[in-house]
């Protein structure tokens, strides 16, 4: 006669509890996972919003394009590391070179001063003041230093612009300082302000025109 074997209180208890463990854990590495996901988003895009604007300097160089290109070169160098702290995966590639980058850059540097890249237009004559601009543009860093400012393709320098966080209702309000490759670039003293603990990335946000 066969036998079977029955398990105890305890044994169906030990088990219960070993299945909530593994259950709880899987749980615990599913969250840990989708937070690192949205921290190396977050710092891709930044990493990419630096290359376009070192893409547009060595585009239509200018007697600062050296210098401006070095500076951007160093945030994405900083950034990198930030990637690798967070566990982040491979860096962004940078965007290819037009055919033909570089050719003739020595030779007549003076006829192409008047084809290098300019500031942003101002905007229309009858744009109002507090308006909201860019509607759905996501906020993220430079990772430059200094006092909160902010670049922008949009907008030339000393505009100011109000930027606000929606998710946690935090605002900033800062200077255009330097053109990018997004509507508003904040650097790192500017996103601290707005930022929500761990994210590099701010995917609801309002731009505002004030001044």
């Amino acid at each position: 006669m066969s036998r079977k074997r029955r398990l105890g209180t305890k044994q169906k208890i030990a088990l219960m509890t070993g299945a909530a463990t593994l259950a709880g854990g899987f749980a615990v590495a599913t969250m840990a996972s989708g937070h690192a996901s949205v921290v190396c988003d977050g710092l891709d895009q930044a990493i990419r919003n630096n290359q376009a604007f070192i893409a547009g300097q060595r585009a239509n160089p200018d007697a600062q394009s050296a210098a401006r290109i070095a500076n951007r070169e160093a945030v994405i160098a900083q950034i990198n590391v930030q990637r690798q702290a967070s566990g982040c995966g491979a860096a962004p590639a940078a965007p290819a070179a037009p055919a033909g980058q570089g050719q003739g850059q020595g030779q007549g540097q003076g006829q192409n001063q008047g084809q290098a890249q300019q500031p942003p237009a101002a905007p229309p004559a009858g744009a109002v003041t507090g308006q909201v601009v860019c509607p759905g543009s996501t906020v993220t860093l430079s990772g430059e230093a200094g006092a909160p400012a902010a670049s922008s393709n949009q907008f030339p320098m000393g505009t100011r612009l109000k930027v606000t966080n929606l998710d946690n209702g935090k605002s900033t309000t800062v200077t255009v300082t330097s053109p990018s490759g997004s509507c508003a670039l904040l650097n790192n003293a500017a996103f601290e302000q707005v930022r929500e603990p761990g994210k590099f990335l701010i995917r609801k946000a309002r731009i505002e025109r004030v001044g």
